[in-house]
């Protein structure tokens, strides 16, 4: 059965004055039909460069995807010219980005920013738009849809922008969802209506989801598989319930050993990552975890490990085995947090 989406090799880099930072380094991963695929990493990591490359986002100059391939629905999305890749973006692949405040258009209504694309990608008369915009805000919750189709970004509160940005993102029934980020500058209750929303509506939609994200708490309660991407390159791929049970990546154990655990008081207190992420000037030669890696061993300094299979669809790259260092964490406790 052919993916819904398989990138190869993808390779992307920024020519800035003070030399070519290595943002993506060749990562390959592929996604299902229905499936959600969750990139986890700390800021600086590659993931939102990564999936901007996808839709060719990338700001060019100063950046330029320089190799690979993006396969989506049989096409490769970068050898597409402006006009059949503009088919594709916010009609079969939608994206919600970080933040709504500035990625809405604050001089025009939200009805309007709404039916833009109904009426370019679907060929609506406007008032044929209105209609589907007032069902698109009813399904993704806001109160009052029809009377506040008028309104401007600024009169919504910020869960209610996000949840604006998702039904504009969900008004072309997109195949594959990109968000990026979407709960990060929203409070925790705000976070969980988020997840929800979105875990409900692509049960009804069957749509796959490709999600962004720097927090392992999110991540377990709606994601089917996992990627951990560090210093552009994926360092850990594996199901969501392998991930937290038996990480194989050092990074990987850390993100999880920063988790705040609520169920274990007192007893479990957050164990950091000391050091810092790379200089993405400097193409790694070596591991670039290992300066931080409390495992790292002579050939750790000395050659990049590749992403190899470690188990049943259980990939990681690192010279060391740490099957046996004990988390004790799983995603249902995770989830239930």
């Amino acid at each position: 059965m052919p993916k819904l989406l398989e990138v190869k090799n993808l390779k992307t880099q920024f020519f800035t004055q003070d030399g070519v930072v290595h943002a993506v380094n060749g990562i390959s991963y592929t996604v299902d039909a229905g499936e959600t695929v969750a990139i986890v990493g700390e800021s600086g990591s590659g993931k939102s460069v990564g999936v901007m490359s996808l839709i060719r986002l990338i700001p060019q100059p100063p950046g330029k995807i320089v190799d690979g391939e993006v396969w989506f629905d049989g096409q490769n999305l970068l050898r597409l010219s402006e006009d059949e890749l503009r088919d594709i973006r916010g009609n079969r692949i939608a994206m919600i980005f970080q933040d709504p405040m500035t990625s809405l258009n604050p001089v025009l209504t939200i009805g309007r920013q709404i039916t833009e694309a109904l009426e370019l990608h679907r060929n609506m008369n406007r008032e044929q738009a209105r209609k589907r915009a007032i069902q698109l805000l009813e399904m993704v919750g806001i109160p009052g849809a029809a009377s506040r189709l008028d309104d401007y970004p600024h009169q919504f509160s910020g869960g209610m922008r996000q949840r604006v940005m998702i039904a504009m993102g969900l008004s072309c029934d997109p195949q594959l969802l990109i968000a990026d980020e979407p709960t990060t500058a929203l409070d925790v209750t705000i976070q969980a209506q988020i997840v929800d929303l979105v875990r409900r509506l692509q049960d009804e939609l069957g749509m796959a989801i490709v999600w962004i994200t720097h927090d392992l708490g999110v991540v377990a309660g709606m994601a089917d598989r996992v990627l951990v991407m560090y210093a552009g390159f994926i360092v850990e791929e594996a199901g969501v319930d392998d991930i937290y049970a038996r990480p194989r990546h050092p990074y990987t154990l850390g993100l999880l050993r920063s988790i705040p655990r609520l169920d274990l008081g007192r007893q479990k207190r957050l164990v950091p990552i000391d050091g810092l992420p790379p200089d993405l000037l400097e193409p790694p030669s070596h591991c670039p975890f290992a300066p931080r890696c409390a495992f790292a061993i002579d050939k750790c300094t000395q050659e990049n490990p590749l992403l190899e299979e470690v188990g049943p669809n259980h990939k990681a790259a690192c010279w060391v085995d740490i099957s046996d260092v004990k988390i004790h964490v799983s995603a249902a406790e995770v989830t239930a947090e």
